[in-house]
């Protein structure tokens, strides 16, 4: 019985953690579990724009429902005209773009 317990939880399944340089790496829930005990290396960026925070951050949970690559970071605004608006994506430079867009979006168009 522990046995079956610890296989299982040492499977690999949706759980993504981020190496040294930012690229996901599938991991058992356990490993997992451990790398999301901290938010070091898990935010990507975050800014506060007047009454808007926009946040960008490593979910570490696959959010595609396709096969394609997994969809493991996440660009929210919180506040503001445009709170609540989200966008997802697969890698960590693709995650610090989306911010960028998101804050461009927060701040009228403007850079």
């Amino acid at each position: 019985m522990v046995k079956a317990i610890e296989d299982l939880a040492n499977s690999l399944g949706d759980h993504w953690i981020l190496d040294a340089d930012h690229k996901p790496v599938r991991v058992g829930i356990l490993e997992w579990g451990k790398f999301f005990q901290s938010t070091d290396g898990r935010i990507v960026a975050q800014d506060q724009i007047g009454d808007a925070k926009v946040s960008t951050v490593f979910l570490g949970i696959d959010h595609g429902w396709d096969d394609g690559p997994p969809v493991l970071f996440e660009t929210m605004i919180f506040g503001g005209p445009h709170d609540q608006e989200t966008w997802r994506c697969c890698t960590w430079k693709q995650a610090e773009a989306q911010h960028e867009e998101a804050c461009r979006l927060v701040r009228g168009g403007k850079s």
